[in-house]
This record gives structure tokens, C-alpha cells and sequence, in this order.
């Protein structure tokens, strides 16, 4: 049984509330049942939801919550919504943040992505946009040496870099307390508040915030990274974008990032298929249509 874990992801309107559900299915149809899912919307759009997509994601005994994301960063900062869902407490012993245009493709077990005192997260697919000075600037800000380890990107393997990781996908230890005592979430806003404000990054840290803080935020709570492997992360689109998708590899999981892209690979089916499994038909807007799962109890008399 995979150990204590709950999912999570951003369930907003209009397209995000609707790929979540997709994403919650292929979990379902796909991971170890035990595991707890919950989706995070921002509080002030909670009343923009499709009720078809809050019911969907019910029937997959998964709960919308809301988390206030207004007014944390200054100005508006979409992607940082990601650590704000973080932040939010949840009562399993590790937490994974997913983004909501991820598709899990086949049955694994997710507890061998567990590694105790590691955040697991892959390789970003590249950094072209980075100046020269990034890594002393990000690390210095915090009177941190730049790390002497190199990875490899996911698509720049042929110039190991500084570790960057990409935000899409993280696991983290949700009881972890830094030397600072706090848990690696408000770690990792914490670092990217301070970031935020570092003037001669102003071309540069957005949107791309959340990312380059990552791996400090990780050394700063006193953790290691986990390198997620391509197959258990893979990005499609960008320099793949157009080329057949390798069905010989053990892909678990693709992030597609528009619905037209996975539909261009051939892997549409699958996010059909697993919510039809899940819920009894293959558009989110339709599951009023369908029956209750077993087990499932009638929603609310609000339709919610």
C-alpha cells in the first residue's frame, strides 16, 4: 500500500476546473485507491465553478477547496497559486502537487517516488531565458553558495546545468520542519517572496518564480531533491511538439498543457477513457446524466 499521500492540484475556472478532471480520474483509474485527493480553488472564484465540475471530481472522492490567494503576491501572480496549495494543511505525511493538465497513463506504484529527507521533482525541460547571474543571485540572496551539482534537463542533455527543476510536479514530506522551523512549503514561499522583490532579476523572475525558488527553497529546509525520471514526467509539446509519441516507453505520466497537444499525440482516449470509467461518461458536463458510482451517496439538495 503506498504510504500516507494525498494528490493535489488547481481546480479554477474556466479550462483548469474542467482537466482536473481528467487528471483525478487517470489517479483513480490508475493509483493506489488509499491515496487522497483534493483539489484547490482561489476563494474568490469558488462561486465561477461548474457545478458539473465540483459534482465530477465528488463522485472521485475528491473535495474542492478554497485557498485565499489574494493579496500574496504583489502584483497577481497565477503561478504561484501552485505554492499557495502547498502551504494548505492536509493531514497525510506527504503531499504532491500536480498540474492540473497532467494525465497519469498507467498503473505503478507512486510510493517508489517516496524518498524520506527528498523532494521529488523532475528536471525542467530547459532555461534559455536565464541571464548569467541567475544562480549567484538567487542562491546569494540568501548568503547560500551555488550547489556544485549538475543535472541534465530534460530536453538540454547535452550541458549539465545547475539543478532546476520544473514546479509541475512535486512531492514533498508535509511533517518536514526546517532549521528555521517551518514545513517546506512555507519554505518555499518564503523564498519566493524574498526573490520577488530582488530588483535585477525584474525581467526575469516571472513566470518563472516559482521555478527558479524551487531548489533553494529544498536546500533552505534542509532537504535533498529526488530527480523524477522523464517517464514519470513527461512533457510533451514544445521541440516534441508534432513528433510521434513513443508508446514503447513506459510513460506513467504525460503534462500536455493544452487538451489539442494530447489530442495531437494520440493520448486523448486515455483522459476519455478514464473519466468514462470513473464517472460513466466522458464529458465533465454530462455527469448529471450518469449514474452514481458505488459507494458514492447523492450530492448535496444545491447540486453541488
Amino acid at each position: 500500500m503506498t504510504p500516507s499521500l494525498t494528490l493535489f492540484f488547481v481546480v479554477e475556472p474556466p479550462v483548469y476546473q474542467y482537466l482536473s478532471c481528467y487528471l483525478a480520474a487517470s489517479i483513480r483509474q490508475h493509483l493506489d485507491p488509499s491515496i487522497e485527493l483534493i483539489g484547490y480553488c482561489p476563494a474568490h472564484r469558488m462561486e465561477e465553478l461548474d457545478p458539473a465540475a465540483i459534482e465530477t471530481l465528488r463522485r472521485m472522492r475528491c473535495e474542492v477547496r478554497p485557498m485565499q490567494t489574494e493579496g500574496v503576491f504583489d502584483p497577481v501572480y497565477p503561478h504561484g497559486n501552485k505554492i499557495i496549495a502547498c502551504q494548505q494543511p492536509r493531514k497525510t505525511d506527504w503531499g504532491g502537487f500536480m498540474d492540473s493538465d497532467i494525465l497519469v497513463r498507467t498503473q505503478h506504484d507512486i510510493g517508489r517516488l517516496l524518498n524520506p529527507g527528498h523532494v521529488t521533482c523532475s528536471p525542467a525541460a530547459s532555461i534559455q531565458w536565464k541571464p548569467d547571474d541567475l544562480w549567484e543571485t538567487v542562491y546569494g540572496a540568501f548568503d547560500m553558495p551555488v550547489p556544485e551539482e549538475r543535472i541534465n534537463l530534460m530536453r538540454e542533455k547535452k550541458r549539465p546545468r545547475v539543478p532546476y527543476f520544473s514546479s509541475g510536479f512535486v512531492i514533498f514530506p508535509q511533517d518536514w520542519r526546517s532549521p528555521a522551523g517551518l514545513d517546506f512549503a512555507d519554505t518555499w514561499m518564503e523564498t519566493a517572496q524574498v526573490i520577488d522583490k530582488v530588483e535585477s532579476l525584474e525581467k526575469h523572475r516571472r513566470p518563472y518564480l516559482d521555478q527558479m525558488t524551487l531548489p533553494v527553497a529544498i536546500r533552505r529546509a534542509g532537504l535533498a531533491w529526488n530527480e523524477l525520471a522523464e517517464n514519470d514526467h513527461f512533457i510533451l509539446g514544445g521541440k516534441l511538439r508534432g513528433k510521434p509519441f513513443p508508446f514503447d516507453r513506459p510513460i506513467t505520466a504525460v503534462h500536455y498543457r493544452k487538451w489539442e497537444v494530447l489530442e495531437e499525440a494520440g493520448l486523448a482516449d486515455d483522459g476519455y477513457g478514464a473519466l468514462k470509467a470513473q464517472v460513466g461518461v466522458k464529458r465533465v458536463r454530462r455527469i448529471f446524466d450518469a449514474d452514481l458510482p458505488e459507494g458514492i451517496p447523492a450530492a448535496a439538495a444545491t447540486g453541488n
